[in-house]
């Protein structure tokens, strides 16, 4: 009658045993975190603003600034205007060279920028019909303004210096192709700092931007909308035309 109650015990201390050397499993394993590196913000490109307004991109990708899509005579007449502003307006050790070369450039090029002044007139004259002079006004105006624009200044005023060193061996007859050609190195100063802001801007999707829906071109109608609806806002300067005209 005893081994019955042996057997219960013996298998009871198996059991027993085996309890007590049982494993625990392992923890589930966790990957370790690899930190992922932050990009550092773009700063705001010197110059610039929030909401400052930016030209259209036009569907080629380029901006639709004052000087595309210009007739050579504009294209002359928009060159001599950008020079003309850099001579007024840059400062520093290259003023002195920049209104020298300026200066030379209107006495070597005087009958170009004549025949092109009468044949800009012409454009605007067959384009506005009465209002012509108006018209001709408000885009040099605009045209001004554009140049004015201080975050392209250091990029304007070296590549004027530039430009009227290399104007100086330019011949009457070639100064035509000479302006089609160095008037959008002249842009690429402006068109560069829109493009930089417009990355930053991309990168700032949470900052508020009014739309002005501006564009420049001199060349179509420009409708500005102010924000929120309001009327548009007043030229930045008010430019005399007779800086337009030749001396």
């Amino acid at each position: 009658m005893m081994r019955p109650i042996r057997v219960l015990i013996a298998m009871s201390l198996l059991f027993v045993s085996a309890c007590a050397t049982q494993v625990p499993p392992p923890p589930p394993s966790v990957a370790a975190s690899v930190p992922i590196p932050q990009r550092m913000p773009m700063p705001m490109p010197v110059g610039t603003y929030v909401g400052m307004p930016v030209p259209a991109l036009m569907p080629g990708g380029d901006y639709a600034t004052p000087n595309v899509g210009l007739s050579s005579a504009a294209a002359i007449w928009h060159l001599r205007s950008g020079l003309n502003f850099a001579a007024l307006a840059c400062r520093g050790p290259e003023e002195v060279v920049i209104v020298a070369r300026y200066n030379a450039l209107l006495a070597a090029q005087k009958p170009v920028f004549a025949g092109a002044e009468v044949a800009v007139l012409a454009e605007y004259r067959a384009q506005a019909g009465v209002e012509w002079r108006d018209a001709y006004d408000d885009a040099m105006t605009r045209l001004y303004n554009y140049y004015s624009f201080a975050g392209a200044r250091t990029a304007l005023c070296a590549t004027a210096e530039r430009m009227l060193g290399e104007a100086q061996a330019v011949p009457q007859a070639s100064f035509a192709d000479f302006a089609v050609t160095h008037l959008p190195e002249l842009d690429r100063g402006f068109t560069d700092v829109f493009r930089a802001y417009e990355a930053w801007r991309d990168q700032h999707p949470l900052v508020s931007f009014p739309s002005y829906g501006i564009t420049y071109a001199a060349n179509a109608a420009t409708p500005q909308t102010g924000l929120n609806g309001a009327a548009p806002k007043k030229p930045w300067i008010a430019v005399d035309p007779v800086v337009l005209r030749l001396p």
